[in-house]
């Protein structure tokens, strides 16, 4: 309906036009004017209703925020653009010429060059008037004259006649009396006797003037004139004027009278017209204006059609359509091809999620599978970026792999790095060694890793990290080492020792009194060697006890008098030192070997006594150090662990090689044999307990016997803290 509508607007202004342009000199019919002008207003406004619902259509869309409504807004400013410009152009240019045209119409040259035509034309009949006029009194003149002659002799006065109409140039010439009666004619006078004349040109005649007579349908112009020497008669001349002459004449004539009819109608005219015009334009834009909405529409539909299936399938609707069509053009083709890809697409997304499935059922099972594995397992991507750890990786390494997931190893753990190089360079083939790593309690630990390329067709796919603390394992290698070398060492060793002391002892017995020249020198070597021999000897017997540990004989023991006899033993041998026990009022019960703790806490206390010299001789002064040296035993529960917590104000813990300290044979004193805190961690583990070594606040070593318990207890503060502000 609505192209109908467009068409026959289209129509109404075509034949609005025709009927301006087809009309008379005179302008168009009032009527067929007046017809067209309410036609063309009953298309522009049933156009002009359709143009306004169209562009209220697409504003509520655009408001609405609907898919494609700025592509539609833009593809109906365009397309209404292109069809109303021309319009617009076409239509200011004709207004601008008709007013143009006009004005050259009715200029002052064209009027003026009307009026010349005119008067030129005038000029042209007056002078013949003027002419004959003249002839006819000439001709008058000399009848008159010779009137008693002519009278007479008819003849001779027909050819009188003649000879002056020949002189004269006058295709007629007669002379009549009053009845109408010719008296005398010139040779080709025929056309008097057919065409009487007028009673008012004969009075005019008597009265003594020369009447010219002229005719609309003549070709000729007459003259009649009264003869005053003839009784009541007159003669009546006339000469022929060029046709053509007098038909451009009357057209001039009749051109200028249609040239002041419509200067006189020039203001109604032009009015008509430019409402009419303006009507005409008016109709057409709106058409054209419809027709780009139109074209917009038929656009932007199918494009908001397709943005809006977009949308769902954005969603996760892969079943969504676009409505088909029948139409052979691109958006069509378009459509056809976007439903094609949303089906491949449905397909595909099907076929992605069985396969998701089966992989997550594999991952699942991968992970339930790694889960229970003890060693660490890292799955790697081919730029070594974390995506598949197990959670024993997670535990030795201290760290959340889970939420590392996506982050290259190499910065969460440097020291991975050369392995991953390794395996990067050599793929077919293992990059194992061990790592040293940081564990999140500051703890060193020892790992056996090994980074395995995945590789096919000559490009890696990922690698997988295996590794596994192996820190217990090589203290125990190391442990079991030294306890060989102990074994071996006391038993090579203390065999010649005794001889040697008994050798040493015969001698200082039986030749110091014989010695005469130095005695004193003898007895100080003899005594050396006793001594030596003695430290030897119990060097020996340490080896021999690291060697040999006994099996612990558990039995309850109260932990406050095996901490207060091992105290009093140290504190009897060294006054020099302030020795502090803080000891729970209860007694609690621990099941161990009384005597391997006691030991236990005896090196302990010892390597304190020792840390507190050592700090004594570091010291240029005495008085730089702290105000007393001091060593504190306290007996604290910490969660389902009972702890003694030995603290001194010594020179404290090493920086390098602190994990190393309770291995055998690592020790920081110059005769230090290295067993002393190994032989305290061989007693805690058969005692199923730990040692624990940290810093003390303000200078100094705490180290802690942490035995475990059937039960949590409520902790206590520790006082090795709580004096120190932790």
């Amino acid at each position: 309906m609505a192209l109908a509508l467009a068409a026959l607007a289209i129509t109404s202004g075509v034949g609005t036009a025709v009927i301006l342009t087809g009309s008379g000199p005179l302008g168009p019919e009032p009527d067929m004017v007046l017809a067209a002008v309410y036609l063309n207003i009953a298309f522009l406004l049933a156009l002009g209703a359709l143009v306004t619902r169209q562009l209220v259509r697409i504003w509520l869309e655009r408001r609405r925020g609907q898919a494609g409504s700025r592509l539609h807004v833009r593809l109906a400013v365009m397309f209404a653009a292109v069809a109303v410009t021309p319009t617009l152009i076409v239509s200011i240019f004709s207004a601008v010429f008709f007013d143009f045209g006009l004005r050259s119409w009715f200029s002052e040259r064209v009027a003026t060059a009307v009026k010349s035509s005119t008067a030129v034309a005038e000029a042209y009949l007056d002078e013949h008037r003027q002419t004959i006029r003249g002839d006819a009194l000439a001709m008058a003149n000399d009848l008159n004259r010779e009137a008693p002659f002519l009278l007479s002799d008819t003849r001779r006065f027909n050819q009188i006649m003649s000879a002056q109409a020949a002189v004269r140039n006058l295709t007629e010439a007669v002379v009549f009396d009053g009845s109408g009666r010719a008296l005398a004619r010139s040779s080709l006078s025929f056309s008097f006797d057919f065409e009487p004349l007028p009673e008012r040109a004969m009075a005019q005649a008597r009265e003594g003037e020369v009447v010219i007579l002229t005719s609309e349908n003549d070709d000729r112009i007459r003259a009649l004139v009264a003869l005053n020497q003839f009784v009541d008669a007159f003669l009546f001349v006339g000469r022929f004027v060029d046709p053509a002459l007098l038909a451009h004449v009357e057209r001039t004539q009749e051109a200028v009278s249609q040239y002041r009819a419509l200067e006189g109608k020039r203001f109604d005219f032009q009015l008509t017209f430019a409402i009419v015009f303006a009507l005409v334009a008016l109709l057409l834009l709106l058409a054209a204006s419809w027709v780009g909405l139109l074209l917009a529409d038929r656009i932007a539909r199918p494009v908001s059609a397709l943005i809006r299936v977009a949308e769902r399938v954005r969603a996760g609707d892969l079943s969504i359509r676009v409505s088909p069509s029948d139409a052979v053009d691109e958006l069509a083709t378009l459509s056809r091809a976007f439903n094609r890809m949303t089906a491949q697409l449905e397909s595909q997304r099907a076929e992605l999620i069985d396969t998701n499935q089966q992989l997550d059922e594999r991952r699942r099972f991968s992970e339930a599978v790694l889960g229970g594995v003890s060693a660490g397992v890292i799955g790697l991507d081919p730029t070594g970026n974390v995506n598949l750890p197990n959670r024993s990786a997670s535990r030795l390494l201290g760290l959340d792999l889970d939420a590392a997931i996506g982050q290259p190893l190499q910065d969460l753990l440097p020291e991975f790095a050369p392995l991953i190089a390794e395996a990067r360079r050599r793929p077919w083939r293992d990059a194992e060694d061990q790592v040293v790593v940081h564990g999140a309690d500051d703890q060193r630990k020892t790992l056996l890793a090994r980074i395995a390329a995945d590789s096919a067709n000559g490009q890696i796919s990922g690698f997988v990290a295996t590794f596994d603390d192996v820190t217990e394992l090589l203290a125990a290698q190391r442990k079991a080492a030294w306890a060989d070398i102990a074994r071996r060492i006391a038993h090579e060793i203390k065999n010649p020792l005794t001889p040697i002391q008994l050798s040493a002892e015969r001698l200082k017995r039986k030749f110091l009194a014989e010695i005469v020249s130095d005695p004193e020198t003898f007895e100080r070597m003899t005594e050396t060697i006793i001594r030596q021999v003695g430290d030897i000897g119990r060097m020996v017997d340490e080896f021999s006890a690291f060697a040999r540990m006994p099996t612990p004989v558990m039995r309850p023991e109260i932990i406050g008098d095996l901490v207060a006899s091992a105290v009093d033993l140290q504190r009897a041998g060294r006054a020099d030192i302030v020795f502090t026990t803080n000891l729970s009022p209860d007694p609690i019960t621990v099941v161990c070997d009384s005597r391997q703790i006691r030991q236990a806490m005896t090196n302990l206390l010892q390597n304190a006594v020792d840390a507190i010299e050592g700090r004594r001789h570091e010291l240029d002064d005495i008085t730089d150090g702290p105000a007393r040296d001091e060593i504190e035993v306290s007996v604290v529960h910490r969660d389902s662990r009972l702890c003694v917590v030995i603290s001194d104000n010594g020179r404290g813990l090493p920086e390098a090689d602190r994990d190393r300290l309770t291995e055998p044979y690592v020790t920081t004193r110059e005769k230090g044999t290295g067993l002393g805190l190994a032989i305290v961690k061989k007693i805690m583990e058969d005692h199923g307990g730990s040692v624990e070594l940290r810093d003390r606040p303000g200078g100094g070593a705490i180290v802690s016997l942490m035995f475990e318990t059937d039960a949590p207890t409520q902790t206590e503060t520790d006082p090795a803290f709580e004096s120190h502000g932790e």
